[in-house]
């Protein structure tokens, strides 16, 4: 037991890619392991506090041990993602992801002149069909119009839009149609 002792520290002591003191090394072994063993309890992994209080020690030892875990292993900055078959437990970073909002921001913007060119009636007519998501019968309503006259109008209007976001031309300052 006394040489296997000696050469698990040794190993322990070596594979680390940054020094840390062996106190926050073996608190690595010890959180993984409470982490793992709560987690078949819980059903999910253990919140920082879960560890603690299960541990006996203060959610701060436990941050420090859980920030001097990310020394254990390093990854060359030059190694492409997946190359070593994400060894050592490292995550491959995502350094972009697409946002959908990002889209519906550039529509919008894309549309800002085009509705900027519409009468009146027409934005009114567009901002009660999408703004307050009323059906073309509450908008005949509100404004006076049958629901036929609404659907009429808000094809012309949307075919309108439609056309300018299309126009690979610059835009003007006429009215579309």
């Amino acid at each position: 037991p006394t040489i296997v002792g000696e050469m698990k520290r040794f190993f322990r002591d070596t594979s680390w890619a940054v020094r840390v003191p062996r106190r926050l090394q073996e608190l690595r072994i010890d959180l993984a392991k409470t982490a793992d063993h709560l987690e078949q309890h819980l059903g999910r992994r253990p919140t920082r506090t879960e560890l603690a209080h299960h541990l006996h020690l203060t959610e701060e030892e436990v941050a420090e041990g859980q920030l001097a875990a990310h020394g254990y292993a390093t990854r060359s900055l030059d190694t492409p993602v997946g190359d070593d078959g994400n060894a050592s437990g490292a995550k491959p970073r995502h350094l972009a992801t697409s946002e959908p909002a990002y889209e519906l921001i550039e529509s919008l913007a894309a549309l800002r002149p085009l509705l900027d060119r519409l009468d009146e009636r027409d934005r009114h007519i567009i901002e009660l069909r999408f703004g307050e998501e009323l059906t073309q019968a509450e908008i005949g309503r509100r404004i006076g119009l049958s629901q036929m006259h609404v659907s009429r109008l808000l094809t012309r209007i949307l075919g309108e839009l439609r056309e300018g976001l299309n126009d690979d031309s610059a835009p003007t300052d006429e009215p579309a149609g």
